[in-house]
């Protein structure tokens, strides 16, 4: 009589699993993004991966990782393999002491994205992460099909100088022992300046919960310092970003730019260093493209990565 019950439950088990079937994922493309982790030039990258199809690289940008990418992710998976890292010195990735030149982070990319086998991305970045995306392309335009830039500037490209030295953005000197000191069990303060102050509107920028998120990202081990790190190589960026700038980009570009941030300025740059250029300000919106117009921005995206 016992082992009688136990099969009967068993065979139960068996039906309601049969039965459960149609309503489970059947492959990585119908789940949510995967973690993953990868050691390129000496140092752990964690990236998120989804999707099945041509692959897509999307890159974050400073006070946020690759989540803020998630909702992209959703949209994109169901016909593309979506790959969106933690840069260098940010999220779950390692944080070394140097290596944190745009062409340097952009390298680290490419070295990930060959060690997955894909021989061509599309490639997007938002805000440091377009400045990684811009020399990930311009180092390897053979590799990269097209490439979407959001909302900040390309230094040594134009005139960057009036972006770098204006009175606002004083953060982009802001590095070394003693700001380090400053900021230590300070760091939600600190990113709520960039949260709020390059919002078109704080209460629609990034999110409570996500900044709770990137809070406890930014106070990891060495993580503060690499992203000072980030700001203090905007110089030899500009030196290297002028000699790339030479040779223009044969790609589909698509710059999208913030109406209250950056306005026309990356588009202008935009043209300086591609030949094929799309540039489009999202009405309403500041720096946070992602949160603040996820209606415009979303389906431009889409549309501009399926072709």
């Amino acid at each position: 009589m016992h082992i009688f019950t136990i099969g009967r439950r068993a065979l139960l088990g068996v039906l309601l699993a049969v039965l459960a079937a149609p309503f489970l994922p059947v492959s990585a493309s119908a789940q949510a993004p995967q973690s993953r982790f990868a050691t390129i030039n000496g140092v752990k990258l964690h990236y998120l991966i989804a999707g099945k199809g041509d692959p897509i690289v999307l890159l974050h940008g400073y006070a946020e990782t690759s989540h803020m990418w998630r909702p992209l992710i959703a949209k994109l998976a169901a016909s593309h393999t979506v790959i969106a890292p933690d840069l260098r010195g940010f999220g779950d990735s390692d944080a070394p002491a140097d290596g944190y030149t745009k062409a340097a982070m952009a390298r680290d990319i490419h070295a990930l994205v060959a060690g997955l086998k894909y021989p061509k991305v599309k490639i997007v970045g938002h805000d440091i992460g377009l400045m990684v995306a811009y020399a990930y392309a311009a180092q390897y335009p053979s590799e990269v099909d097209r490439i979407a830039l959001m909302d900040a500037f390309l230094p040594g490209v134009g005139d960057w100088t009036h972006v770098w030295l204006l009175r606002d953005l004083w953060h982009f000197h802001f590095y070394g022992k003693t700001p380090l000191a400053l900021v230590a069990g300070r760091e939600r303060i600190y990113l709520e300046h960039f949260w709020n102050d390059f919002a078109a509107d704080p209460k629609k920028s990034v999110p409570e919960k996500d900044r709770v998120f990137y809070a406890k990202a930014y106070a990891k081990p060495g993580h503060m310092a690499a992203g000072f790190e980030v700001f203090r190589a905007f110089e030899k960026d500009a030196a290297e970003f002028a000699e790339l700038a030479k040779t223009k980009l044969p790609m589909p570009m698509l710059v999208l730019s913030g109406e209250k941030a950056g306005g026309s300025f990356l588009i202008e740059q935009g043209r300086l260093v591609a030949s094929n250029v799309d540039g489009v300000i999202v009405k309403g919106a500041g720096h946070w493209l992602m949160e603040e117009a996820p209606d415009q921005v979303i389906p431009k995206l889409v549309e501009f990565l399926n072709k």
